[in-house]
């Protein structure tokens, strides 16, 4: 070769290695400043939440009933119906998930009828919740004649039930073959192949689901106004319209009374400090787990 060819190929190869590092640099940029776009909303988001809802928090915020318009009060009524209905939609939403992606995972895999239950569990992931919300009136509440914590409950479960569904399913393919394998060689039937190695070693991810799901469904409106509505006084009656705080949220949030925008403000921070503080905990039971294994 000679020493102009030589040189000819020295300046291609350094052409192409220059424009890569353009390319490089320039798709580095980008991804920086969409995250940093991201970030900065996020940001945006808690410290709005912050700077309104940490001069709304006090004791009688958890003390004390929705007040009527102009007058003190807190939320007491509508943070105990947010807890019953979220926790019953969750014990009712969450053993049907499971089985369901334990069924598409373990046993459906390819199935024809796996793949309908896949579409249809895409679906309901993607559906807006006011669907589900109208969905129940129509089979409760229009069929029991009123609103319901039942039926809010119910509306609940069904957006939790897509959630655990794919995330089990998820999680228990990321389980490797081989710890299936070798506990079938030692004799174990299937069920107890998946209940006592693949659910153990998917459990941080499923439960991590489950957690999804309740931060999903803890701020969820839309099927709360359509099921459960609303209630100024304290009720522990299921079968009666239940206090719950997204709703309360939205209707003090859209009231002229600033009593109500401050209750607003404070129960919005509260919904968000409840789900960091149930994540943060669950990931740390979690970790302390898998350590002591």
């Amino acid at each position: 070769m000679t020493q102009a060819s030589a040189t000819a190929v020295h300046s291609i190869d350094f052409g192409i290695y220059r424009r890569r590092r353009l390319v490089n640099g320039a798709a580095l940029t980008l991804a920086l400043g969409a995250a940093g776009l991201g970030l900065f909303w996020l940001v945006a988001i808690l410290w709005t939440l912050l700077w309104n809802g940490l001069g709304s928090l006090s004791f009688g915020l958890v003390t004390q009933m929705t007040p009527p318009p102009g007058a003190e009060g807190g939320l007491l009524n509508a943070i105990f119906g947010t807890v019953v209905m979220t926790s019953l939609a969750t014990m009712l939403g969450t053993p049907i998930g499971i089985l369901a992606g334990t069924w598409l995972a373990e046993f459906g895999k390819t199935n024809k009828l796996a793949e309908a239950i896949r579409f249809i569990n895409d679906i309901l992931l993607s559906a807006p919740s006011i669907i589900v919300g109208l969905f129940i009136y129509e089979v409760l509440v229009i069929r029991m004649g009123h609103f319901s914590a039942w039926a809010g409950a119910v509306a609940l479960a069904v957006i939790v039930i897509p959630v655990v569904v794919r995330t089990t399913e998820d999680m228990l393919k990321l389980v490797p073959n081989s710890l299936r394998e070798a506990a079938a060689a030692l004799g174990a039937p299937q069920w107890k192949v998946v209940t006592m190695v693949a659910y153990r070693a998917a459990r941080n991810g499923m439960i991590t689901g489950v957690l999804l799901a309740i931060a999903r469904i803890s701020g969820e409106t839309a099927p709360l106004l359509f099921t459960a509505l609303n209630n100024q006084f304290w009720s522990t009656d299921m079968n009666a319209p239940m206090a719950n705080l997204p709703v309360v949220i939205f209707q003090y949030a859209m009231s002229p009374y600033e009593e109500w925008q401050r209750l607003a403000w404070g129960g919005a921070l509260m919904i968000t400090l409840a789900i960091l503080i149930l994540n943060i905990g669950a990931r740390t039971f979690a970790a302390l787990s898998t350590k002591s294994k």
